[in-house]
């Protein structure tokens, strides 16, 4: 027999060996590849999520001291209406 048609059972083995090292590296390469950009856009995520709840906090705050010079200018004081608002 030739043993280039009928390849031994030991080369087989080794070249199994061999398919399998290089399927496991190019899996653990990929998922890197893919958990660090999964980790990119979580963080940017995170950004806007922050920066959204600054805005928002912002307007609260802008909104509260309307209602305290709203209640000023129906005739409660200015530091009762701060306090009642502070409160509430």
């Amino acid at each position: 027999m030739n043993t280039q048609d009928n390849p031994s059972l030991t080369g087989l083995i080794t070249d199994l060996a061999q398919n399998v090292t290089t399927l496991v590296q190019t899996e653990a390469r990929l998922f890197r590849a893919e958990l660090s950009e999964k980790l990119t856009k979580a963080g940017a995520g995170a950004a806007e999520v922050l920066g959204g709840a600054i805005c928002l906090l912002a307007a609260l705050l802008v909104l509260l001291q309307a209602l305290v010079i709203a209640l000023t200018r129906a005739g409660l004081g200015a530091g009762w209406s701060s306090l009642l608002v502070g409160v509430v």
